[in-house]
């Protein structure tokens, strides 16, 4: 049964072979809410992307064929159940390049991994007098987490400010980072203005004074190869929806010596080792996070993702979206009243452009492209510190996946037009 699940993960024949460049219309076909929607022009990937039939397949697979509870099940349908868990355990080890699978922990998203390392290794690492350093360009996820941690601790929170273009002021990190800094925990692709920021720079810097890194990955892993041997960091935090896969999975990636040393999160079944009435003993890693039934369909479904990326060539996705990125820099550049927020050159940014225009409201824009079968994200997408920082109250954001292309762009521009001239701008 495990080798069945397996099998329906399969990608999708109409992908294009990964030598060759990605055809956006022949990709289209595999994600049925587009072919069910053909008027659709889905520009909101950075909030969830949509999913293709493989994704889909590997959960009705699951649920149809391998429905039961994991490890615990003595009978031979648990256990391909759990064999079917493991595997997808795997499969997103290999996908971020981890050495042992064990060092991936299933999360219901990039959110609530962050939320563990703030809730285990934080309080057990970090008391009065030590820092957590952050960044302006932080997702909330990425900044309330710290501070409840500081609020529980003493500790200290210290900020990367960025520049007006929306880049990481790194002139003084060397001054922000010393002794007393035990993490930095930093976005690697901005969710609000697709800022690709420096990781080796960071990494450099917490290695200096013995810091850990702590890497929100959920806008990098759907676009590009991600290997966190090469990164360098010591814990990396994803989610499913935005690669793909399914809502309400995603995963922590962690060194095996700090999971190791780790207390549990969460209290329940599946962490433990013995349980008395008065005490308990804790499972190894990874089951010491995973408290409860876990979503064994949705990780199943989410190596399912991890194919179909695979298998379109993370390298052809990566140059296809920097091929969005600059026709988006360029055609909303040269768009009357359009202001971008954020790098204008292509190189630094990935996934998104996130923008203003003149005498239209970022919410009233949203709803008028609605009309023309636009989706794009309106508001400050949880970055409140950046937009801030920029002097604004929202953006409108278009964002990209391998579904996307040159064409969508050009009815964002059209149809931010006709916005305009329905406000008389």
């Amino acid at each position: 049964m495990a080798q069945a699940a397996s099998a329906s993960a399969s990608v999708a024949t109409t992908v294009a072979d990964a030598a060759t460049d990605l055809d956006p219309a022949a990709i289209r076909r595999d994600f049925p809410l587009l072919v069910a929607h053909p008027e659709l022009i889905y520009l909101d990937s950075a909030a969830t992307a949509q999913k293709p039939q493989a994704v889909l397949d590997a959960l009705l697979d699951f649920y149809t064929h391998h429905n039961a509870n994991v490890h615990r099940g003595a009978y031979t349908l648990a256990a391909d159940a759990t064999l079917a868990y493991e595997a997808a355990r795997g499969r997103i080890a290999r996908f971020v390049g981890a050495r042992d699978a064990a060092e991936v922990v299933f999360t219901r998203g990039t959110t609530e991994a962050l939320n563990l390392v703030a809730g285990a290794w934080g309080p057990a690492n970090v008391s009065a007098g030590d820092t957590i350093v952050v960044t302006e360009m932080e997702h909330h996820s990425n900044l309330v987490p710290w501070h409840l941690l500081a609020a529980r601790t003493g500790c200290r929170l210290r900020v990367v400010p960025i520049t007006p273009d929306g880049r990481l002021d790194l002139d003084g990190l060397d001054a922000l980072v010393d002794e007393t800094v035990k993490l930095i925990s930093v976005v690697h692709i901005s969710n609000a203005v697709g800022t690709v920021n420096p990781v080796a720079d960071i990494v450099a810097a917490a290695r200096r004074v013995g810091a850990k890194v702590l890497l929100d990955a959920a806008q990098s892993v759907p676009h590009r190869k991600v290997d966190v041997a090469a990164l360098g960091v010591d814990f990396l935090a994803a989610s499913g929806h935005k690669m793909l896969g399914p809502m309400g999975i995603g995963f922590l990636w962690a060194r095996a010596s700090i999971l190791a040393d780790m207390p549990p999160w969460q209290g329940g079944g599946e962490m433990i080792r013995r349980v008395t009435p008065t005490d308990s003993t804790y499972a190894d890693p990874p089951q010491r996070f995973e408290a409860g039934t876990p979503s064994v369909a949705d990780a199943v479904a989410l190596a399912a993702a991890a194919d179909y990326l695979d298998r379109l060539g993370l390298d052809a996705c990566a140059a296809h979206d920097a091929s969005l990125v600059a026709y988006a820099l360029e055609r909303l550049g040269d768009a009357p009243g359009v202001r971008i927020a954020g790098p204008l050159d292509a190189p630094s940014r990935c996934g998104s452009v996130a923008f203003t225009v003149d005498g239209v409201h970022a919410h009233d824009l949203a709803t008028l492209l609605d009309g023309d079968g636009l989706c794009v994200r309106a508001g400050h997408h949880c970055t409140m510190p950046l937009h801030t920082r920029l002097g604004l109250a929202a953006t409108a954001r278009a964002s990209f996946q391998v579904y996307n292309g040159t064409a969508d762009i050009d009815a964002l521009v059209a149809g931010i037009a006709r916005a305009r001239g329905v406000f008389g701008v």
